[in-house]
């Protein structure tokens, strides 16, 4: 067992500076992925589809991802995951065609796969189960810190470089992050007195397929109801007439509360357990999912924002700390590799469904549909984190 950190201090400059470092520069390029598509001739719905390939690259790279970890460590992992962004966003910087920049824009999926199972396989490792929930909570909030923070950054790169000014910012924000949590060593664990060859996903699935499928759904689930509302807000603010700046700022505040509420949640999961977050969290975005056709000027959608903001900011760290209490001390990396595919694959699937639906019918049944897939969500977490993880837990 690795010797645990008795208080998250130690991990300021190693784990959540380099978190907040790397969400900068996802936030900084964010808004600029279509937008360079538009500029190399992509049409708007190409453009659009374009942005998609950083969570196709991020779900790819869950499927080689445990295996890697396991194999090379967390810090060899973080290292070569650096590398291969540093090469993605490169593509993107100087990409002449758009088949090169989705190229590398899936690249940097893969490096983010790579990048966060390797993180959070260390903070499963050296932080114990008491503190546990406040720490994925506190590396979920450094991301959502750095990503609410990076557009401003990249807004400022975009005025003296121009539109892929925001990948600019990125390639130093992965340096930065990629140096600072190199500078760890490796926890020890209990298999390194038995070396084992790295388990594949579909064995990983084989042996868990019972919780991958019912808990497994639950995370799915709340994938889709968080990643949604990327596509939900400016969409109905379009649809309500609401000018591109209010829709941004609209969603900057619903951003916010992601930041704030991170540490708050954290520590009452620890006090009283993952369910008392999770279907909470999971609820709410619901309400307000299902309260957004209802809204009809950008006060009263500013005010669902902020519901919105709540619920998504509640929960986070639920899915990384529920990954790290269900995960075998056997094959750790390899199992959170699959659990992780599992939410990455509701984040994925959550904007295309809106996407889809709305092609096919009035966006208002759309976003109905999302409320009604979290609220389904909230009812598999209720009934199935007590089965996997009993509360209150016996520590040993």
């Amino acid at each position: 067992m690795p010797a645990e950190f008795t208080s998250l201090r130690p991990l300021l400059f190693t784990v959540y500076v380099p978190a907040a470092a790397y969400g900068i520069g996802m936030g900084a390029a964010a808004p600029v992925m279509a937008l360079t598509a538009l500029d190399l001739g992509a049409s708007p719905a190409v453009a659009g589809l374009t942005v998609a390939f950083v969570g196709l690259g991020q779900i790819l790279g869950d499927i080689p991802a445990g295996q890697v970890v396991a194999r090379l460590g967390e810090r060899i992992s973080i290292i070569a995951a650096s590398t291969a962004g540093l090469i993605g966003v490169l593509l993107c910087l100087f990409a002449p065609t758009v088949p090169i920049l989705g190229a590398g824009l899936i690249i940097v999926g893969l490096s983010n796969a790579v990048w966060g199972l390797a993180r959070m396989s260390y903070l499963s490792e050296v932080v114990p189960f008491e503190r546990r929930a406040r720490a994925m909570s506190l590396f979920g909030g450094a991301m959502r810190l750095g990503f609410f923070v990076g557009p401003f950054l990249g807004a400022a790169a975009i005025t003296g470089f121009g539109t892929r000014g925001g990948f600019a910012v990125q390639l130093i924000a992965i340096v930065l992050a990629g140096w600072l949590m190199a500078r760890l060593p490796d926890p020890p664990t209990a298999e390194a007195a038995t070396p084992r060859p790295p388990l594949s996903l579909i064995a990983v699935a084989r042996a868990h397929r019972h919780l991958l499928l019912t808990l497994g759904a639950g995370s799915l689930l709340m994938g889709v109801g968080r990643a949604s509302r990327e596509a939900v807000l400016p969409l109905w603010a379009d649809h309500l007439g609401v000018s591109a700046a209010t829709a941004s700022l609209i969603f900057g505040v619903g951003a916010g509360l992601d930041v704030v509420c991170a540490y708050p949640a954290g520590h009452l999961m620890d006090r009283y357990g993952r369910r008392f977050i999770a279907v909470p969290s999971l609820a709410i975005l619901a309400v307000a999912y299902l309260t957004v056709p209802l809204t009809d000027s950008a006060l009263t959608l500013s005010v669902v924002a902020i519901v919105m903001g709540i619920g998504n900011g509640i929960g986070n760290g639920v899915i990384m700390t529920i990954g790290a209490d269900i995960a075998p001390d056997v094959s750790r990396a390899e199992f959170l590799a699959a659990w992780r595919l599992t939410h990455d694959g509701g984040f994925f699937v959550g904007p295309l469904a809106i996407s889809g639906l709305a092609a096919i019918g009035p966006l208002a049944v759309a976003i109905l549909t999302i409320g009604g897939v979290s609220a389904l969500g909230a009812g598999v977490m209720a009934r199935y984190i007590p089965v996997f993880i009993p509360w209150p837990r016996k520590i040993d």
